[in-house]
Parts: C-alpha cells; structure tokens; sequence
C-alpha cells in the first residue's frame, strides 16, 4: 500500500516543492492526461482564470511575455504572469496581477497551493511542472486580473499549460531547433509542437519565423481555424534613426526603443504590440511607448553595474548577462555584441557555461571572430552540465581561445588579474541555470 506525503501547517514552500519532484521518475513526460485529472479534483481552477494570452517558441517567449506585461500595466490593466523556468527562486514563475503593478506570489500563498494541489492529487503520478501549474492556476483562479499571461514550458501540443481550451489570443515567438530528445529531430517537427496552443477562432500572431516553421504554422492554423497575424506581413518593427517604427494596418507607431538591449528585442516587442493592439485596440502610442521604456527581464542582455561579482571584475569592465543556450539565440546575441562593438569598441570576453544536451559547439561558433576569448565554467546544480573543460575544449576545436574555470567567481578573478589596455566587454551566457547563479552570486534576484 502507497503512504501518500501529508502536508502539515508547518510545511513550508521549499519542503512542498521537494516532496513533489518525487511525483513521477522523470522531470519531463509530455502529456495533458495527469493534469487534466488533477485540474479535475480542484474544481478545475484553469476555467475561471482571466483571459489569457498563450505564448509558445523557441526564444523570445519570455520577452515577449515582459512587453506585453509593461505595455498592460502602463494601460492600468492588472496582468498575471506565468513563466518558466525561475532563475533564483520558484516565486518567479507566478507574478499576481494588482492595480498599480504586480508582485510575485509570497511565501504563504505558495505553500498553501501547493499543499492544496499535492493533497487533491492523493499521491498519483505526475510530473513537478505540471502539479506546479495547477497550483497556478488555481492562484491565478482566487485573485481577480484583466489578463493572464501563460508560457508554455515546453514545446505546446502537449505541454501542461496547454489545458486552456479557449485563449483570448496565442503568440508564436520564434522557433528554431531545440530540445530534439522531446520535441523532434526538425523545425518542421518542432513547429508542429509549437503550433498545438492554436485554437479556432482564437487570433493567433506569428513572430518572424524561418519559412520550414512558417509553413507548418500557417498550414495548422488554417487546419484548426486560427485567423493570423504574421510578422513581416501583416505587421513589422524596424529602427530608424533610434526610434523604433512599428507598422500594421491601423498605420505607424513611432516609438522609442525598448529597454531590452538587442536588435532581437525588436521583433518581441512587436510581437507584443501586436497582440495587444488586437485585444486593446483602444491603446495609445504613449502608454505602447511607456511599456516598452519601462520592460524588465533578468537576464536577458541585462547589464551588470553593481553586487559582489561585479566587484571581482577588471575595472571599468561592461558586464552583460545573456540567458541564450542554443544556436539561434546565440546567433542573436552575437550579433547584439556586435552591434555594441561597432558603436564602443572592446575586447569581448565570453563566459560560457552549458548543459550536455545542447549544441554548445554551434552555440560557440557564433561568436567565433567577435569573442577574442572563452573562459569556460561548470554549470552547477543537477543540470547536466558540460565541464568546465569539455566546454573549452569545444571552443577551441571552433577556433576561439579557450580556458576552463572551477567557477564563475574564478573566472572574473582570472580576467580582474591581467592588465587591460582597454577595460573588457564581459559576456556571461550558455544557460538560464547559469544565469540564474550569477544573480545569486550578485545578490540581484528577480522582482
């Protein structure tokens, strides 16, 4: 006979989240099935959540997600927010919508879903993310908002956020190639995933994408009857003269640039203007240029000025912190680097950290001839990560010189130690779990 685990008053939420991972054997099992069930036996919390914009993509989810929260919130609306996966704390992944702004959900309201949600579901098989999700649910469900912001874990067709039968709207960021071993050995395959949150009838705006993606896309939204939006055609972004421009059939919006470093971030923002332009057709060109001055999203292109590692760096360093970890998000963070070495010139160093099953080579190559060195270092935790070597020795088969560190601080020291006739442009990049200990380390965790 199984013991099912008894949440007591005094659990807190760390001792909850540690119980639950013991759920089920693996970390990820793609299916609706288990939190359907759950979602069930809680009353089925997901129907009685504000309406909700549903995000899915390889990169630029996140930051597409951020956009349209500023924009909203410069509109007075209240937005909850729902991504993953967190960079110091759990709280991260649950932001409660509030007049004025929101605020992450606290320590008490969290243990108290959790303890819920892992009571409702009697001990029976299911994954981490998905009774997570369901305990967000049924918070986002107690707490009244305009809007709910939802990212999909991973993939779309069969990720656990994906229970949400009938979105305001759903937002397609880029796709490119990753996570193969869940979600298929091609774009094509991995935008098929991808295109599982389209709905009928539910307006669907489609980021610029590659034409392998964009034609799975396209073909599964008229399959289902998703009207589209679609990036580079119906709507686009461009900077011209340090304004951004952006244009759709209601005309031209002249702009300030995002507050998201990186010619990247263009496209997510019009991504997001996109979307709610459709929802929020009311919204005016000051309160879309508010949201974008005023966007917040840890690391990405997040620069470093101050905390404990900042000081271990050599003086007068730049320090940029990038969560990209596969070939098209290391592409565009290339060529954002590049772009601030033709407007500043410096020596770019490159602090780099990765998981084994990613395509860390490929990630490397984009910055061969810009970085003029890798310092390679261990992502920590139960990751999987490449070593400190094997990552350096990857680097140098790309023809970037490279050295492995025991750690991120070491790295900074190695650097702080040589005498720089231009103080470096400092990038730490390769994984969001590295990023994640650099905040920590910097004493600078997400709000």
């Amino acid at each position: 006979m199984t013991t099912v685990p008894h949440a007591s008053g005094a659990d807190n939420w760390e001792t909850i989240l540690h119980r639950l991972l013991d759920l089920h054997p693996k970390k990820i099992d793609l299916s609706l099935g288990r939190i359907r069930r759950l979602l069930d036996a809680l009353g089925n919390p997901e129907l009685r959540v504000p309406p909700v914009i549903h995000v899915a993509g390889t990169n630029g989810k996140g930051s597409t997600v951020a956009f349209m929260r500023a924009i909203l919130e410069a509109a007075g609306r209240s937005v909850h927010v729902y991504t993953s996966p967190h960079l110091v704390r759990f709280h991260e992944r649950i932001r409660l919508g509030k007049k004025g702004g929101g605020q992450l959900v606290d320590d008490s309201e969290l243990a108290a879903a959790l303890a819920f949600c892992e009571k409702a579901n009697l001990g029976q098989s299911i994954t981490f993310f998905e009774i997570t999700t369901a305990a967000a649910f049924k918070l986002f469900s107690e707490h009244p908002a305009d809007y709910l912001l939802l990212e999909v874990g991973l993939g779309g067709r069969v990720d656990a956020t994906n229970v949400i039968a009938a979105p305001a709207a759903t937002v397609v960021t880029p796709v490119s190639f990753d996570h193969p071993e869940f979600l298929g050995a091609s774009v094509a395959e991995i935008a098929f995933e991808k295109a599982g949150i389209l709905k009928p009838r539910v307006p669907a705006i489609l980021s610029l994408q590659s034409k392998e993606a964009l034609d799975v896309l396209v073909r599964q939204a008229r399959k289902v009857g998703a009207p589209l939006r679609i990036g580079g055609e119906d709507f686009s972004a461009r900077e011209e003269h340090g304004r951004l421009i952006y244009e759709d059939e209601h005309g031209l919006l002249d702009l300030a640039l995002p507050r998201l470093a990186g010619r990247h971030q263009h496209q997510n923002a019009a991504n997001a203007i996109a979307a709610l332009r459709l929802l929020e057709p009311g919204l005016t060109a000051s309160v879309i240029e508010t949201g974008l001055m005023t966007t917040e999203w840890p690391a990405r292109l997040q620069s470093l000025k101050k905390g404990p590692l900042v000081t271990m760096a050599p003086q007068g360093a730049e320090i940029w912190l990038d969560g990209a970890h596969n070939e098209d998000g290391a592409r565009v963070l290339a060529q954002a680097l590049a772009d601030f070495e033709d407007k500043v010139p410096r020596p770019l160093a490159l602090i780099c950290g990765s998981l084994s099953t990613k395509d860390t080579a490929a990630f490397l190559r984009a910055f061969k001839g810009l970085a003029q060195e890798v310092l390679a270092v261990p992502v920590n935790g139960d990751h999987a990560g490449r070593s400190a070597a094997e990552v350096a020795a990857l680097a140098n088969a790309e023809g970037i010189p490279a050295v492995s560190c025991e750690s991120i601080e070491a790295a900074m020291r190695f650097l702080a130690a040589r005498d720089w006739h231009v103080p470096p442009r400092i990038l730490i990049a390769g994984s969001l779990y590295l990023a994640g200990e650099v905040l920590a380390l910097n004493d600078s965790p997400p709000s």
